[in-house]
């Protein structure tokens, strides 16, 4: 659950790992959204607690940029330590608590719309509307029951105060659901060692944080 353990995962052919259920699912939506046009790709799977750390202490510490919703550098020198942790949660989880240590979330994009030399960024200006990859959301997004999507739905579809919209992100439900439920503040605490920065600021409202920047709001996918 924490991303400190790999033995739930099975790795697909171009090195990306997941849940084995949540993998045969992703191939499913794979071939229907091949039929349609688009070849739907992975930019993000399984992501451990390591490397969750490593994002969240370099952002923290400012050797890593951190942006906005408009895809701004943010300039955390500016910002007292609360503030930092806010403007890092947007778009990084804490290392522990990241959706993508439990193989069910990803990160998508379509590989066929990507011009040569095309730096993928997975911003909020390659998935507005009439941007680069728009059309594969838009086809996605009329696909987002239980029968067409194959178990995924976006966990950040709109804005409600915690992480930023994500239209990239997708998990599998029938997996994902349950662990969102049984994640704590214990079980947090228990995986975080002296590394993790601003340890201070987040456990001054560390249940909140679960509950704004993890759990998906109450019956937002009720539907699966």
């Amino acid at each position: 659950m924490t991303g400190q353990v790999e033995s739930h995962l099975v790795t697909l052919a171009n090195g990306h790992r997941l849940h084995p259920e949540a993998a045969a699912a992703f191939a499913l939506l794979q071939q229907d959204a091949s039929a349609a046009g688009f070849e739907l790709a992975i930019a993000s799977s399984f992501r451990s607690y390591d490397r969750q750390l490593a994002i969240f202490n370099g952002k923290a510490c400012c050797q890593r940029p951190v942006h906005d919703e408009r895809g701004q550098v943010v300039d955390m020198n500016a910002l007292n330590s609360m503030e930092k942790l806010a403007a890092i949660l947007r778009f990084s989880a804490l290392p522990g608590a990241s959706r993508h240590h439990w193989g069910t979330d990803i990160d998508v994009y379509d590989a066929a719309a990507m011009p040569a030399a095309y730096q993928l960024q997975l911003s909020p200006e390659e998935v507005a509307p009439g941007a680069i990859f728009d059309p594969l959301h838009r086809w996605l997004d009329r696909r987002m029951n239980a029968a067409q999507s194959h178990g995924f739905f976006r966990p950040y579809a709109e804005d409600h105060g915690g992480v930023a919209v994500e239209r990239w992100h997708l998990s599998f439900a029938p997996i994902s659901e349950g662990l969102e439920t049984v994640l704590d503040a214990s079980t947090l605490q228990q995986c975080w060692g002296d590394e993790l920065l601003l340890r201070e600021e987040i456990a001054k409202d560390l249940e909140a944080i679960i509950d704004s920047y993890v759990k998906v709001p109450k019956g937002w996918c009720s539907m699966f």
